[in-house]
């Protein structure tokens, strides 16, 4: 396996990801920092730049960073008109769907529709790497929230229970925000947080 993981912490605390070898990269939720995350692919040609959810502290870097090698931006079509608050006269090129599949290097990205965080949130689950990139769905903390509330908390703890704790417990969950846990650990706490329902303090 060649291919490795590096964050990039970008201004606001998202969490970029760049999954690839020394030749190809692909960029997961770019955030504000364009230059940044340039600086760290470095001559490294990007493949794509998938976007997990469409908020604007996570696409903010998007188009910046597709256009420097004319590398497609994905993000899933449910998302599409938030997108446009951020972009109102560029579209994505790749809309991805549930199921749907990312090669770059030796690794495989496969998406997971996980609405609830946004109409559109995906997770991206790479076996290759024993890695799930969760965007805004899940964190350490729990279900992530946008501005210290949840836009629909039942769909997105559905999305977690549904299609996330059925992956492997040793999974790193690797998230948009906040710190990274595993999928036993989400497992362990995931009954406190249907529980504690909308109260808990801030996640991310």
């Amino acid at each position: 396996m060649t291919a490795r993981i590096e964050q990039v912490r970008a201004p606001g605390e998202i969490n970029a990801w760049i999954v690839g070898d020394r030749d190809e990269v692909i960029v997961i939720d770019p955030g504000s920092d364009a230059a940044a995350v340039l600086d760290a692919v470095g001559d490294r040609e990007v493949l794509a730049v998938i976007c997990t959810h469409a908020h604007p502290d996570v696409v903010a870097a998007a188009v910046a960073v597709a256009d420097r090698d004319e590398a497609p931006v994905a993000l899933h079509p449910r998302d599409r008109i938030l997108w446009r608050e951020t972009y109102p006269d560029d579209n994505p090129e790749i809309e991805v769907e549930d199921g749907g599949m990312f090669e770059v290097a030796d690794a495989t990205l496969e998406v997971i529709h996980a609405g609830g965080h946004t109409l559109g949130s995906i997770c991206l689950y790479c076996e290759d790497l024993n890695v799930v990139f969760t965007g805004h769905v899940l964190n350490a903390e729990g279900p992530v929230r946008d501005d210290g509330e949840f836009r629909d908390f039942a769909a997105q703890l559905t999305a977690i229970g549904e299609h996330l704790l059925n992956l492997a417990p040793a999974t790193r969950v690797l998230p948009g925000a906040g710190d990274e846990t595993t999928i036993a650990a989400a497992e362990k706490n995931f009954d406190s947080w249907v529980t504690a329902g909308t109260g808990p303090p801030e996640a991310g």
